[in-house]
């Protein structure tokens, strides 16, 4: 009988697996390999089969035999085609861990990036770059995502660390935090694990790997993606994948950044380009409400090539997918890196326009159509709304992206 596969690698414009593969390596994972294939820009990594989460938990936490050589094969793999090593003290290669399931939980599972560093490697990092307000500042972060992910320590003493040691240099936003700032703060985030766990945060590259790895699986099983999966009716799936991908760095400088991205508006439908991004930032720092993201057709006064060949690749895949797509970019040194595809959530409104617009661009038939328009969505349009003919002379109090269709009331009944 043939050896089960575990990992699936992906880079240098090939990749073991395609978009038929959901349900082996994830959406996430389906699509990373996908990309790969198309030619699209993608940074090389690797991805743990659904299987293996399975197994992990019918073993009880324990790993069938092959698993571990299979990944530590992969990392291997990943080193050669970089050039890098893991922890390497000189020129270390690093990581980002993130989850995959056949069916899209976004923010539910467990995300790691910037795996890889330690106290040795951030030297060799700064070293390395040129940049060591960069480096410092990948460690920190590294830090508290698997201090709080990993070892269970309450990301609010990061947090309250961090305003603390903006307060003392009077100052409002990360990104002004110096070098020196940043190195501080790694000794203190260092204190707040020791304190927190009695351990040393670990130094042990592959440690943090495995621990890592065990963390997305376990998340599978956390509070909010089960409530998640019953809320939005998702059953039968064995797992989560696990995909281990090489960093690249939004938060290089002043020409390095990251954003999300819709080929389409989620919210109507409208064939408009939509989504935010943020400078000399990481992907977290987006949706953690730290800086207020631009909107992304602002790229095209501030970078126009990057907007340019954005607009390009979000055209490609959606023709590619025949569907909205929901995209994650990072730009490092002004090179351009998808880090994530996959068919975009909409509301009520906006499937019936896209819907109805794909069908008359020739992208989708007329019964694929209306697949795509659920009982929620019908359900969404017809909530009690307030009459678009008088929306323009209301009086605007405040501004801001919906998550739900909302609700009105009227002043009378309170």
């Amino acid at each position: 009988m043939a050896k089960q596969k575990n990992v699936y690698f992906f880079g240098e414009g090939k990749a073991e697996g395609d978009a038929t593969m959901k349900f082996v390596l994830g959406g996430k994972g389906a699509n990373l390999a996908e990309m790969t294939n198309l030619g699209i820009p993608v940074p090389p990594g690797f991805t743990i089969a659904i299987d293996v989460c399975a197994a992990y938990y019918a073993n009880k936490g324990n790993y069938p035999p092959g698993v571990k050589e299979d990944v530590e094969a992969g990392l291997k793999k990943l080193e050669k085609v970089m050039k890098k090593k893991l922890g390497d003290p000189n020129d270390p290669l690093l990581v980002s861990v993130r989850s995959g399931a056949a069916a899209s939980l976004p923010g539910m599972m467990d995300t790691i990036l910037n795996l890889g560093i330690n106290d040795k490697a951030v030297v060799g990092l700064s070293n390395k770059t040129g940049n060591p307000r960069f480096a410092w500042d990948a460690y920190r972060r590294f830090i508290q995502m698997y201090g709080d992910v990993v070892m269970g320590v309450h990301s609010d003493l990061f947090e309250e660390a961090l305003s603390a040691a903006k307060a003392a240099k009077n100052i409002e936003l990360d990104t002004d935090l110096s070098a020196g700032d940043l190195e501080a703060l790694v000794n203190e985030y260092k204190k707040i694990v020791k304190d927190s766990t009695g351990k040393d945060f670990p130094q042990d590259p592959l440690e943090q790997l495995w621990g890592s790895i065990n963390a997305v699986f376990g998340s599978w099983m956390n509070e909010r993606a089960i409530i998640y999966r019953e809320k939005e009716n998702i059953r039968n799936l064995k797992g989560t994948a696990v995909n281990v991908q090489s960093m690249v760095f939004g938060n290089f400088g002043g020409d390095s950044g990251t954003g999300v991205c819709f080929s389409r508006d989620p919210s109507t439908g409208k064939n408009e380009f939509y989504g935010e991004y943020l400078m000399n930032a990481q992907g977290e720092d987006v949706v953690a409400g730290i800086r207020t993201p631009e909107r992304i057709s602002h790229l095209e006064k501030e970078n126009p090539a990057i907007y340019k060949e954005l607009i390009g690749l979000k055209n490609k895949l959606e023709k590619h997918f025949k569907d909205m797509q929901d995209i994650e970019f990072t730009v490092q040194q002004g090179k351009l890196f998808l880090l994530q595809t996959r068919n975009g959530k909409r509301a009520g409104a906006a499937a019936v326009k896209c819907a109805v617009d794909m069908v008359a661009e020739s992208l989708i038939s007329k019964e694929t159509a209306i697949m795509r328009v659920t009982p929620g969505h019908l359900d969404q349009l017809l909530h009690p709304m307030i009459d678009p003919a008088v929306r323009t002379n209301a009086q605007s109090i405040s501004r801001g992206l919906n998550a739900s269709p909302g609700r009105g009331f009227r002043q009378d009944c309170f």
